[in-house]
């Protein structure tokens, strides 16, 4: 059964973090930090519709520039989510630039800042060469940021010595079409088989009638009970830059519980432990801790520090060795005793 996010890390594990969600069969994309993309082609960027920023170090934001000269002409909105301050940095970027002759553009961004209490949404529209404007009021975090007919996000902040977002994107409902019923049927495929998806997903009642072609309507329930199966939504999770400590191993563990794919940095080995926890990073031991005391299907680390060129595969190994409990350094997290090495 195929999932509806195909992730991707763009720049691997060892460059800057930047990881693509496409959103199969539906030509929509999310990106998870934002670090270098000029080397990512075009096509694969422009699905982008929201942007989800952990922090504003360089390596997780430098790709705003050129996220934004390929979105500039067209007539679309980019989201952008992260910590108090973002709109800050956004704002400083594109007062880099003159924009006298984008009168014309229908091109918007739209920044939310995040704190522990409430977000706040802000938009930089072309058409008023990206002049700053408060969207809406403020209104309370709950830890949803964003709620899609197809997805949720949700956030938490992580202590990096400054404000890292850790994000958790999961599917409302995972909708596939039983290709031999569909067969059976003699009905068509075509765009009408995402119109009985999105019905089944905002939970129109069963006698919605559905266009299945050439005039052909039918009762939602009768499509759905004959060609959809129906299944929990797939997650995906995500951290970087952050320090293994009791109040971020308990905001981890909540946000990634039952994750199919976490994503987790692991930028030093155990054996530099002293060097991740001054720097406010996880070493490989910790992210497999961390996956195996929010009980995630797989893990991915990424983030390798470039000291380690040439021992990548260790990096990969510790991990995976703590996450299948072959090593009892952080057996006790599960348990609820996490403390700091």
């Amino acid at each position: 059964m195929k999932s509806t996010f195909r992730p991707r890390l763009l720049n691997g594990h060892t460059g800057d973090p930047a990881l693509l969600l496409s959103l199969r069969w539906q030509g929509r994309a999310l990106l998870v930090d934002l670090g270098r993309i000029d080397r990512t082609p075009a096509p694969l960027l422009l699905p982008i519709e929201a942007v989800f920023v952990s922090h504003t170090h360089m390596d997780h934001f430098m790709g705003f520039d050129q996220l934004l000269r390929l979105l500039l002409a067209r007539d679309a909105t980019l989201r952008l989510y992260g910590p108090t301050g973002l709109a800050d940095c956004v704002e400083g970027k594109l007062k880099g630039y003159t924009w006298n002759l984008t009168d014309e553009y229908a091109f918007t961004i739209d920044v939310t800042d995040i704190d522990e209490r409430e977000m706040t949404e802000w938009r930089f529209a072309a058409r008023r060469r990206f002049e700053r404007e408060l969207l809406r009021p403020p209104r309370p975090f709950t830890g949803v940021v964003l709620a899609d007919g197809v997805f949720t996000v949700e956030a938490a902040p992580l202590d990096h010595r400054i404000v890292s977002m850790a994000y958790a994107v999961t599917e409302r409902t995972h909708l596939n079409v039983r290709a031999d019923a569909l067969a059976a049927s003699g009905l068509p495929p075509g765009r009408w088989l995402n119109t009985l998806k999105d019905a089944v997903r905002s939970g129109a009642l069963d006698d919605t009638p559905i266009d299945v072609g050439a005039g052909d309507r039918r009762p939602l329930a009768t499509l759905r009970d004959e060609l959809l199966v129906v299944t929990p939504g797939q997650k995906i999770a995500y951290v970087v830059d952050t320090l293994f400590s009791p109040a971020n191993v308990a905001r981890v563990t909540r946000l990634a519980r039952g994750a199919d794919v976490f994503f987790c940095e692991a930028p030093f080995l155990e054996e530099d432990l002293e060097q991740a926890t001054r720097r406010y990073h996880l070493t490989a031991a910790q992210a497999g801790a961390l996956a195996r005391a929010a009980a995630v299907r797989r893990l991915q680390v990424f983030h390798f520090s470039p000291r380690y060129e040439g021992r990548y595969g260790e990096i990969i190994a510790e991990a995976q060795a703590e996450f299948a409990g072959r090593d009892v350094r952080y057996g006790e997290l599960e348990r609820g005793r996490a403390s700091l090495p």
